[in-house]
């Protein structure tokens, strides 16, 4: 069997963040979305994976995961010139996927039980495609599945509907045998211009192919959006069991609860309460920690509070004499408090950009 994850797109609920970076190399936990989706795949026994890149992204993305080497897996790199929908990512792939099964991973993704549970799903089913579900409050946002109240087969699916006729929605990842290509082949592009998975998976169970499902109870995450973001880094680290002190703590420092901090940092009469994460060569001085935060590797920050939050690397929030909570601040940022009079806020903003006041 053979991975396939999806890393193309433009990103456009992320921005500006996403002007610069993929939104797959978005850290949760101090660690690329990316590699979640393909740690997931490798956990399940997949050693071939084809990552689906855009234009805009896909040297960034070639630059952080590189070869496959670092998880003992071999990656291929697929261009998808425009975003024309997952069947047309699966189309693109299809000279790298062949005949073999796959399990396609949207890379912007999450799930807490991993893929392996599926695969053994799937080959034990003897199925050609299995789906996951999951119960949300907003189905119309995702592809939607209706199934038969008797048996639980699926008796329909569509792509993000004006009325759901349910609250399943298809989770990222889907598994096929080579069936797919013939139905996605079959399909026509639909009113957004994209050739849809769910009309793909539709059309196999029209032509009585045997479509397979199970509903997921443990959690799943979509980090389409900045508060998806934070939630993902929330979950992620509230699992969080190792707690490593491999910086410096200096001045009456204090951690409590599950804080990792990397090589190279130093605490300066600071408190962290975790969980919490700071990454290497960080310097904190007076500043306070709070839960369900992230800081990237080279960041400081000094006279500030924080508090779920993702600070990318580099990030520098200096003298800030204020709090900071539910942000996402992206890499090289400068944040500061101006000692210049009159008062006033002074901003350099690009475009797309969001900006709280209170």
């Amino acid at each position: 069997m053979k991975g396939l994850i999806l890393s193309g797109g433009k990103g456009t609920r992320m921005r500006p963040i996403t002007h610069t970076a993929a939104k797959q190399l978005l850290p949760v936990a101090n660690k690329p979305i990316l590699f979640y989706g393909i740690e997931a795949l490798k956990s399940a026994g997949i050693k071939e994976i084809g990552v689906i890149i855009s234009p805009e992204t896909g040297q960034d993305v070639k630059n952080v995961v590189g070869d496959g080497s670092r998880w003992g897996l071999k990656i291929d790199y697929i261009l998808q010139a425009e975003p024309l929908g997952l069947a047309h990512a699966v189309k693109t792939a299809r000279t790298f996927l062949g005949d073999d099964p796959f399990v396609m991973y949207l890379g912007d993704n999450l799930i807490k039980d991993g893929v392996a549970p599926l695969v053994e799903r799937f080959n034990k089913a003897h199925v050609d495609a299995f789906i996951l579900l999951k119960e949300v409050t907003n189905p119309s946002s995702f592809g939607v599945a209706q199934l038969a109240k008797d048996n639980g087969r699926i008796i329909c699916l569509e792509e993000k509907p004006a009325k759901p006729k349910s609250n399943l929605a298809l989770v990222g990842v889907y598994l096929f045998n080579k069936n797919i290509h013939k139905a996605i082949d079959e399909i026509r592009p639909s009113k957004r211009g994209e050739l849809e998975i769910t009309d793909a998976i539709q059309r196999l169970i029209d032509t009585n192919f045997h479509v397979g499902s199970h509903i997921l109870q443990s959690w799943w995450l979509d980090t389409g959006k900045k508060d998806d973001m934070l939630e993902a880094n929330r979950v992620v680290l509230d699992e969080m069991s190792d707690v490593s002190m491999l910086g410096t703590l200096q001045d009456e420092s204090r951690i409590s609860g599950r804080v990792h901090v990397g090589k190279g940092s130093v605490l300066k009469n600071c408190t962290v309460r975790g969980p919490a994460m700071i990454g290497d060569n960080c310097f904190l001085e007076h500043s306070y920690v709070g839960p369900f935060t992230s800081i990237g590797d080279g960041a400081r920050v000094t006279h500030a509070e924080i508090e779920h939050s993702i600070l990318r690397e580099k990030c520098q929030i200096i003298d800030f004499h204020g709090r900071i909570e539910d942000s996402l601040i992206g890499v090289n940022v400068e944040l500061t408090r101006s000692k210049l009079k009159p008062v006033a806020f002074r901003l350099m903003l690009g475009d797309d950009s969001k900006v709280e006041v209170v």
